[in-house]
C-alpha cells in the first residue's frame, strides 16, 4: 500500500527544546522542525552534540518527505511501520540506518 505523505512545516527549525524524555531517549525530532534534548542532558556535551546531529538526520528526511509519523505508526517512503513493540532506536531501522551512517564519525 502506497500513499502520499503530507510535508511538515518547520516554523520551529533548529530550536533546541530541553524537556524529560523517556527512558533512555537523549533526543527527538519533531514534525514543527525542533529538537527535544532530555532536560538532564548538557547541552554542550559531546554527548548532546552528537544527538542533536543524529536528529537534525531525522528533520532532513522529514523535509524530503520520506518519513512521518503519528501515535501508532511511522511511514518510511510509502511503508507503514507499527510503532508498538518497535524499537524506535534501532540501528536496522532503514530512517535510523541513514541517520547512523552519516553520524557514525561526527
Amino acid at each position: 500500500m502506497s500513499f502520499k505523505m503530507k510535508k511538515p512545516s518547520f516554523s520551529g527549525e533548529g530550536k533546541i527544546v530541553k524537556k524529560q524524555l523517556a527512558k533512555n531517549v537523549v533526543a527527538e525530532a519533531n514534525r514543527d522542525g525542533t529538537i527535544f534534548l532530555d532536560k538532564d542532558i548538557d547541552i554542550n556535551s559531546p554527548k548532546a552534540k552528537k544527538a542533536i546531529e543524529h536528529e537534525r538526520v531525522h528533520l532532513e528526511q522529514m523535509r524530503r518527505g520520506d518519513i512521518d509519523y503519528d501515535d501508532k505508526f511511522v511511514y518510511w517512503k510509502g511503508k507503514k511501520y507499527p510503532r508498538k513493540g518497535m524499537n524506535e532506536g534501532s540501528k536496522q531501522l532503514p530512517w535510523e540506518k541513514e541517520a547512523y551512517n552519516r553520524t557514525k564519525n561526527k
